[in-house]
């Protein structure tokens, strides 16, 4: 997942960190059901972004992540910690997006419902 052309990186705008580098997009209806099905885990800075998605689930997975819901504006509008598998969000009409992160992320960052989000391409540094 890490180096691919299409990484997004995601930063709480509200406390001045980094929620991850390397956070793919799902946002087609094939990548939306998939979503980490197939991931063994996800590494440190890696994540995926869900669009449209008003709530997810983590039915089928192998590991715990931290799920934040996303309103149009990129606030954080609800968040779940280490999310076992086997388990689904309520739904949340508000949301358009969620963004599903390893488990932990959420609490070493501090992010919390009413923070802003920014989310932009992850440009390789030219010399």
């Amino acid at each position: 997942m890490p180096g691919a052309p299409n990484d997004l990186v995601v930063t709480n705008l509200t406390r001045n960190v980094t929620l991850g580098d390397h956070i793919r997009i799902a946002d087609t209806v094939t990548s939306r059901f998939l979503g980490l099905l197939t991931r063994r885990e996800l590494l440190p800075s890696e994540g995926l972004l869900i669009e449209p998605s008003s709530g997810v689930h983590t039915l089928g997975m192998r590991f715990a992540i931290d799920v934040l819901l996303l309103n149009r504006e990129r606030e954080v509008i609800a968040v779940y910690d280490s999310m076992p598998p086997f388990r689904m969000t309520r739904l949340f009409w508000k949301a358009a997006s969620a963004l599903e992160l390893p488990s932990g992320v959420r609490l070493s960052t501090g992010t919390m419902v009413g923070d802003r989000l920014s989310i932009a391409p992850n440009l390789p540094e030219h010399l």
